[in-house]
């Protein structure tokens, strides 16, 4: 379980015990967040999916479902691009390809962007600079081609809330693009799908990663 910008596995608190009852859970807080500290300067998706790789690695686990949300969901999307034999199945709900206004709401966008200007005023304390950090990472990136999807072998549930502040019509086009890719727009829900709809989402998933 791998959760969105600025979280942690608190955010799958409705999700953990829920799917305890049938696998062994493995719930991670990505690099820069929650207890997972890291002083550079930089940050990427890319590493840190390759962070997520070496802790299975480290586990002596060969494959495994993959459960992400927002930054989560690009970590597992990015995941099974780039080490392909570790993700058996992926589900994601809230994943964006690229951080332009075709895939995000401008407004979000452009508070994100505010925001981030707003710190640089501010005494560079570590959590200052790991805040900006953590929004110049979804103000940049991803950078992800939708050739890239092609490559995507594992069976995929792709989900959006239908007033997620991923566009919904992005949210479609990746689905379209990875070849044995599920779709699932959540009615009445905005980008937190597994919180604001545990139940449903849970049961979907689960029949989802059994079937």
């Amino acid at each position: 379980m791998i959760h969105g910008n600025g979280g942690s596995i608190e955010n799958f608190s409705n999700q953990i015990l829920y799917f305890a009852q049938k696998y062994r859970v493995i719930a991670v807080d990505s690099r820069s967040q929650g207890k997972s500290v890291d002083a550079s300067d930089s940050l990427s998706f890319e590493m840190m999916s390759d962070d997520f790789n070496a802790l299975l690695d480290s586990l002596h686990i060969s494959s495994c479902r993959v459960l992400g949300w927002s930054d989560g969901g690009i970590n597992g999307i990015l995941m099974a691009i780039r080490h392909p034999e570790k993700v058996k199945m992926l589900a994601e709900t809230g994943a964006n390809l690229w951080p332009d206004s075709t895939a995000v709401e401008p407004k979000i966008i452009e508070e994100s962007i505010d925001y981030y200007n707003s710190l640089a005023q501010k005494e560079q304390t570590p959590e200052v600079k790991n805040r900006r950090k953590l929004l110049a990472l979804d103000i940049y990136q991803p950078n992800i081609a939708l050739s890239q999807l092609k490559i995507i072998h594992c069976p995929a549930l792709i989900i959006g809330g239908d007033h997620d502040l991923i566009l919904p019509q992005h949210t479609l086009i990746i689905a379209q693009h990875i070849p044995r890719a599920f779709l699932w727009i959540v009615p009445d829900s905005g980008h937190a799908t597994l919180i604001q709809h545990p139940k449903e989402f849970n049961s979907v998933v689960d029949t989802f990663f059994s079937k």
